[in-house]
């Protein structure tokens, strides 16, 4: 969650969760971001129109959590 707060997005609300449960709200529909991180191989589900929820396994290490927030770099800068 730190990553995902520390991208100061204007696209981004609000990054909540708890362990590795994370919801982060947007400004525009979540399914917008949930297709672009699904060209990169993340996949996210969008929830209550503008929430994107990530659940990674419980096991995820510090090269698949990077991997995860470049992801979702690449993601915001490639929406319009």
């Amino acid at each position: 969650m730190q990553g995902l707060r520390a991208m100061r997005s204007p696209l981004i609300v609000e990054v909540r969760g708890r362990g590795l449960l994370i919801g982060i709200e947007l400004t525009i529909p979540a399914h917008r971001l949930s297709e672009a991180l699904l060209e990169r191989g993340i996949a996210a589900k969008d929830t209550q129109e503008s929430v994107l929820r990530i659940a990674p396994p419980l096991v995820i290490d510090d090269a698949a959590v990077e991997l995860l927030l470049d992801g979702v770099r690449q993601a915001f800068t490639s929406l319009p």
